[in-house]
C-alpha cells in the first residue's frame, strides 16, 4: 500500500531575470498548467529540501549546480492553506481536507534546459509572467507569479 501524502507541499515559481516563467502541464490533467509543486517526503523534511528535490524531479534543474547556485532559490516565507480537491483526497490520510503550501522562487538563466518527468508532465513552456499567471489552474500559483516583480526587488 502506498503511504499517505503529507498535506504539506511546496510551490516553486521558476523564472528568468527577464521574468519569463516556466510552466509545466500535468500528464493526467491535460490543460492543467502549473509551476513545480510537490509534497514533503517526511514530516521533518525542511521546506528548502522539498523545494530542491521537487525542482530536480520535475524539471531536471539542479539547485546548487554552477548554473543554478543555491542562493538562486528564495523562500518567500508565504504559506497558503487550501482545501484539497475531493478528487485527490484519497491520496491523504482519512479526514485530511487541507494542505499547507510553502512558496519559493527560483531564478535561473535564460535557456536553462528542462527535462520533464514524463509520468508527471507532458510539456513545458516559458511565458512572460503575466501570461503565465493567466494560464495557471491554481489561484495560489497565479498569485505567486504575479508577485514576481515585487519579489525580485526585495532580494
Amino acid at each position: 500500500m502506498t503511504p499517505h501524502k503529507i498535506p504539506e507541499s511546496v510551490l516553486v515559481v521558476i523564472y528568468t531575470p527577464a521574468l519569463d516563467v516556466l510552466l509545466i502541464e500535468r500528464a493526467k490533467q491535460p490543460g492543467f498548467w502549473q509551476s513545480v509543486t510537490g509534497s514533503k517526503d517526511t514530516l521533518d523534511e525542511p521546506w528548502v529540501e522539498t523545494a530542491i528535490r521537487e525542482v530536480q524531479e520535475e524539471t531536471g534543474i539542479v539547485v546548487g549546480s554552477p548554473e543554478v547556485p543555491e542562493p538562486a532559490l528564495a523562500d518567500w516565507a508565504v504559506e497558503n492553506v487550501y482545501e484539497i480537491y475531493p478528487v485527490w483526497r484519497h491520496r491523504y490520510a482519512p479526514g485530511v481536507t487541507h494542505n499547507t503550501e510553502r512558496v519559493f522562487g527560483l531564478c535561473v538563466p535564460h535557456g536553462t534546459p528542462v527535462t520533464l518527468a514524463p509520468r508527471e508532465h507532458t510539456q513545458y513552456v516559458w511565458l512572460p509572467y503575466q501570461e503565465a499567471a493567466d494560464r495557471c489552474f491554481s489561484p495560489s500559483n497565479a498569485e505567486a507569479i504575479l508577485q514576481l516583480p515585487q519579489r525580485i526587488t526585495l532580494r
